[in-house]
């Protein structure tokens, strides 16, 4: 089979439900094994090259349509919040409309590390798209938590995302065991490296994890949300949307946990958190020259 880093397979196993991405292929004894990185979802994968079919064009681009229009109903659905919320901070801001709209808006500083170039790549189209100042920079999960803190000290983000590829293995042990993930353990050393810098949850808000990473490690050491509770996969873009909504919720108001979830694309079973303070401030006069 002429499969080759970079094609995009699906596996014969699971009916070719998610789609893959080969970034590697190794050798275990006679056997071909191929490292997968999920196209739409943060899974990472090991299949041998049996159990491989390579997805042609038409295939391949009419999941990616199916995906796409989910990612557009979960934009609109946040822009209308953003209205809402837009149009709640005008009336407070100018009590009542009765005073001049003549302020401005400081969004909080997201800083995205990504063990995933080309979903680093998407997530800040969709953050500039938002309207959100980020930082991002690629990083393999495993050199996360070595460089976390100079980065903290460089950019001094509100808010950081730690994120990338992750699975849960059951041959290597129950739900419960960290070291049954490929990453958590990663992701969950870099959240403690960061809270050493940052303590206050409120002022470094701490999104982390990946598809079915171990969710209550990564609340315990640190992170103000995180994935997975039920250990599902996680759409590739779900940590935007939660950074969006911490990102323009006034740093007065703590954000209803439900409120940050109910927008992404893959909801509770896939994410959650705690009560968290907003990182939106107001300031005036606006200089309008």
């Amino acid at each position: 089979m002429s499969i080759k880093k970079m094609d995009i397979v699906g596996r014969k196993s699971y009916r070719c439900d998610i789609l893959f991405r080969v970034i590697d292929i190794r050798e275990q004894g006679n056997t071909k094994i191929a490292v997968l990185y999920g196209e739409d979802f943060r899974l990472i994968a090991d299949a041998p090259f049996d159990d491989l079919v390579p997805i042609n064009p038409s295939e391949r681009a009419k999941k990616s349509q199916q995906f796409r229009s989910m990612e557009e109903q979960s934009l609109q659905l946040f822009r209308q919040d953003l209205h809402l919320l837009k149009e709640k901070r005008e009336f407070e801001t100018t009590e009542g409309y009765k005073k001049p709209n003549n302020y401005f808006h400081m969004p909080g500083r997201v800083l995205h590390l990504d063990g995933d170039p080309l979903y680093l790549k998407k997530c800040l189209t969709l953050y500039e798209t938002i309207g959100i100042p980020v930082t991002g920079i690629h990083c393999n999960e495993k050199e996360m938590a070595h460089k976390i803190g100079g980065l903290i000290e460089s950019y001094r983000p509100d808010i950081l995302v730690v994120t990338g590829h992750d699975a849960y293995s059951k041959s290597k042990g129950e739900k419960t065991d960290i070291n049954a993930y490929r990453h958590s353990k990663d992701f969950v050393l870099t959240v403690k490296e960061a809270r050493k810098r940052v303590p206050s949850l409120d002022q470094l808000v701490i999104f982390a994890g990946a598809c079915q990473s171990h969710f209550e490690s990564l609340i315990h050491a640190g992170a103000n949300f995180a994935s997975s509770p039920s250990r599902v996969n996680i759409h590739a873009l779900d940590p935007v949307y939660i950074v969006a909504k911490i990102s323009f919720t006034p740093f007065m108001e703590t954000i209803n946990v439900w409120d940050v979830l109910r927008n992404t694309l893959t909801g509770e079973k896939g994410l959650g958190g705690i009560e968290t303070r907003g990182i939106l401030r107001t300031g005036m006069p606006l200089n309008k020259e």
